[in-house]
């Protein structure tokens, strides 16, 4: 999956948490986040405007845009390895937690469909 399909995958399933996320497609929407949340950092510093370290007002709106596409994402991509979305309650745990989920990000889905639908490489 490229980087523009992945971006327009991640948005056009806005708020699914159904079926199933490719690593490229989960990796490739990671970027584009990052990406954003550079050039709003940027508008905010130009703007200089801060909410006490906590980022502006530009910053504010991509997060707040952003929230519901990326939690979808990352649930589908634990749906491709065949665990729910409730695993990403291991955010919680400072540091073990993401250790655990940047692991299961970087498995390779299980082959063919599992619980959660078909293989999307298929």
């Amino acid at each position: 999956m490229s980087f523009p399909d992945a971006i327009r995958s991640a948005f056009s399933q806005y708020a699914t948490f159904r079926g199933r996320a490719r690593r490229s497609e989960y990796w490739w929407f990671s970027l584009f986040l990052l990406l954003v949340g550079i050039v709003a950092s940027v508008l905010d510093g130009a703007l200089g405007v801060d909410f006490e370290g906590s980022g502006g007002p530009v910053s504010l709106l991509v997060n707040l845009a952003v929230l519901l596409p990326s939690l979808a994402v990352a649930v589908r991509r634990l749906h491709d390895i065949d665990r729910t979305g409730w695993w990403l309650l291991l955010a919680l745990i400072p540091i073990v937690g993401w250790i655990v989920l940047l692991v299961f990000a970087l498995q390779n889905g299980t082959p063919g469909p599992n619980r959660f639908g078909p293989s999307p490489k298929s």
